[in-house]
């Protein structure tokens, strides 16, 4: 039996480092942004170039997998130089069936070039490619219904269309579900979002995404009120309330610096970054989702300590130069955390 199906994207990443590249901040009297700016019409220096698979699906996957379960990844790839790169990545991995991923040689392997900063964070600009075509006839649900935990990555365009169905038929077979929701998911609304957390036993989604979804903005610090001060924003308390819809539930919400934060109905737990340094944010919350949820089962639902590992490996994800870089086993983690006896969760 296999103990973790994942669904989501495979993509072959390009990483370019421009050292010239600047941060620029506007800021309103409610919201703040960045963002990252060249001269127009200039040639660039590329002061750091690499390539490595990413996506999703496949990230989740082989970090699954290096922790220990047994693991099928079920993706959508085309059939060109990117799906071979792809699949000889995660070819002969341990723990890790490739049976389940679907190539299709109508359509282009994903392909995203990610532009880092000096502050180690990233835009993306991604080619979606047959990532945003998964069909519900390609699914092999067979697979799902004799998995014990179903982890879904954010899908893409078409391939949205097949969540509620995939959802409802892991539930109807006692398949647990890890919901990691995505932009496209959220463009639908807190309605139909609302249905597909309500069945998930786990949901994470950034800040970002998380006031998309429930409409509720997260004010800055003003003259009256210094909303920095408290340990978790009032504003990202009504966000985790507003999220949790089903009983058995725990609702997750990352926030890059300021760490993550969880509320299982009755207690809200905020854990801080493990301190790193950083590399690359690519693929961190892929990393911080999958080991939370796959944290839950070696800890026995141990929420507060499930949030500390996941931080330790998503830490040691983005001091590397790749999404699917860093991966740490569960002994590495505990040994990293008996190393940080003054790392700890806050309820």
């Amino acid at each position: 039996m296999t103990d973790v199906i994942t669904i989501g994207s495979a993509t072959m990443d390009v990483f370019v480092e421009c050292e010239d590249a600047n941060i620029v901040s506007v800021s309103t009297k409610n919201s703040k942004s960045e963002f990252m700016s060249y001269p127009y019409g200039a040639k660039m220096e590329v002061s750091a170039f690499a390539s490595n698979v990413g996506g999703g699906g496949v990230n989740t996957a082989l970090n699954f997998a290096n922790l220990g379960f047994n693991t099928s990844a079920i993706c959508k790839i085309g059939d060109d130089i990117y799906s071979k790169g792809i699949l000889q990545a995660l070819c002969c991995k341990p723990n890790l069936d490739l049976s389940n991923i679907i190539q299709d040689n109508s359509v282009s392997t994903g392909f995203s070039i990610i532009l880092m900063s000096f502050q180690g964070d990233r835009t993306v600009l991604a080619q979606r490619g047959a990532n945003a075509t998964l069909k519900k006839s390609e699914i092999n649900f067979d697979a799902i219904k004799n998995a014990k935990l179903l982890y879904i990555a954010p899908l893409s365009g078409e391939s949205n269309r097949v969540l509620q169905s995939i959802v409802e038929f892991a539930n109807e077979n006692g398949v647990k579900v890890c919901f990691n929701a995505g932009t496209t998911s959220l463009k639908r609304g807190f309605e139909y979002i609302k249905k597909i957390i309500d069945t998930a036993q786990v949901a994470v989604m950034n800040k970002e995404e998380a006031m998309m979804c429930t409409k509720i903005q997260v004010r800055p610090d003003n003259r009256n009120e210094n909303f920095s001060k408290e340990l978790i924003h009032p504003d990202i308390k009504e966000m985790l309330k507003k999220l949790k819809v089903g009983d058995e539930q725990i609702i997750v919400i990352t926030d890059g610096k300021n760490g993550v934060y969880a509320y299982d109905g009755k207690t809200f737990f905020q854990c801080p970054p493990f301190p790193v340094q950083i590399v690359s944010t690519l693929g961190a919350g892929d990393a911080f989702s999958s080991t939370f949820c796959a944290s839950l089962t070696k800890t026995g639902f141990d929420i507060g300590k499930s949030l500390m590992y996941a931080s330790v490996n998503s830490a040691s994800v983005v001091s590397k130069f790749g999404a699917s870089e860093g991966f740490l086993t569960f002994d590495e983690i505990e040994e990293k955390l008996k190393n940080n006896p003054d790392y700890h969760y806050n309820i």
